[in-house]
């Protein structure tokens, strides 16, 4: 599956790890497609503080190249 993939490629770079699974997992569950979750999820970075808005960034990048 895209989503553990990427979360376990983004794990050693991030410094939130189960924050990010967590809310990954959830915005998951939420979108109704792909799409829907990459725009709920940049949502969440524009929301985010630093450092955590860091670990989304990783995130995306990663699962964006998969």
């Amino acid at each position: 599956m895209k989503l553990k993939e990427a979360l376990f490629e983004a794990r050693p770079y991030v410094e939130y790890y189960e924050r990010l699974e967590n809310l990954v997992k959830r915005l998951w569950e939420e979108s109704t497609d792909e799409a829907n979750f990459l725009r709920l999820l940049n949502e969440e970075i524009e929301r985010a503080e630093e450092p955590f808005r860091t670990d989304l960034r990783i995130f995306l990048q990663k699962f964006e190249a998969l």
